[in-house]
């Protein structure tokens, strides 16, 4: 079960929803929710990591997905698909703009959507077994919780291109050396290394945090419009459809795991 802890202006927010974390309506309601608490109690850090052993977040809930769309004309369900995105990027904003340091750490899967979420945390601490990945071209669509801006924002474009384009994974060292996080450990050591960060943080004044994060840390708010709108355009093709179906259908544990590795 997702939840969160609260000591010395700390925040730990563990994501431990069954199966992987993925993000559907119930994991972004309890993302809400921590945001609000997160509003109220202004902590000088907060932590994002994962209970679940397999990984960090398997991304969007397709299946979930998949059953809202499905038997349903795409100007039917299109409102309610644009709704739910406009949820996921408030979320994501707010993230991304806390005015306080934020550090996630990653172990295992942090595909798709959860890739999305750990870009806009300012720091993350990878374990050696953290894969990322952008898996979502094999189903018709892009990244649309706002994966491409915020990665852009973080590595080269040329890097970008090449992860969307192959669906190819990224392991924890070669994340490093791109600077896309911030320090690999051993297995079993990121969530000791982020609060070794936090405490270091958690030392200078909330207000000088606030304005550092304001000028390195800016949100490329008209590209992540840019990247909704096509994402949302992208269900109109039968395409996405048919993919989303074979992936509710399939057996495998993850359908979308791209086989070649970065």
């Amino acid at each position: 079960m997702t939840d969160w802890t609260e000591h010395d202006g700390v925040f730990e927010l563990c994501l431990a929803a069954p199966p992987l974390n993925e993000i559907g309506r119930e994991m972004l309601g309890t993302l809400e929710t921590c945001l609000d608490a997160i509003a109220s109690r202004k902590p000088r850090v907060v932590i994002v990591y994962s209970g679940m052993p397999r990984g960090f977040c398997a991304g969007a809930d397709l299946r979930e997905l998949h059953r809202a769309t499905h038997g349903r004309a795409y100007e039917e369900y299109r409102p309610e698909l644009a709704a739910f995105m406009d949820r996921i990027h408030a979320v994501a904003n707010r993230l991304d703009a806390l005015p306080c340091t934020t550090v996630g750490v990653v172990h295992g899967t942090c595909f798709g959507g959860g890739f999305e979420l750990a870009l806009t945390l300012d720091v993350i601490v990878a374990e050696t077994t953290a894969r990322f990945c952008f898996p979502e071209l094999r189903l018709g669509l892009i990244p649309g919780f706002g994966g491409i801006p915020r990665l852009a924002r973080e590595v080269p474009n040329a890097v970008v291109r090449d992860l969307l384009l192959t669906g190819r994974s990224l392991g924890a060292r070669r994340a490093y050396e791109l600077g896309l996080v911030s320090q690999v450990v051993q297995r079993g050591e990121g969530l000791n290394v982020a609060r070794e960060v936090a405490a270091q943080s958690a030392r200078f004044a909330p207000e000088v945090v606030a304005a550092a994060k304001t000028f390195m840390k800016r949100i490329p708010e008209a590209e992540l419009e840019r990247e909704k709108a096509l994402f949302l355009s992208m269900f109109a093709d039968g395409r996405v459809a048919r993919a989303l179906a074979a992936f509710d259908a399939s057996t495998e544990r993850m359908p979308y795991l791209p086989s070649g590795e970065a």
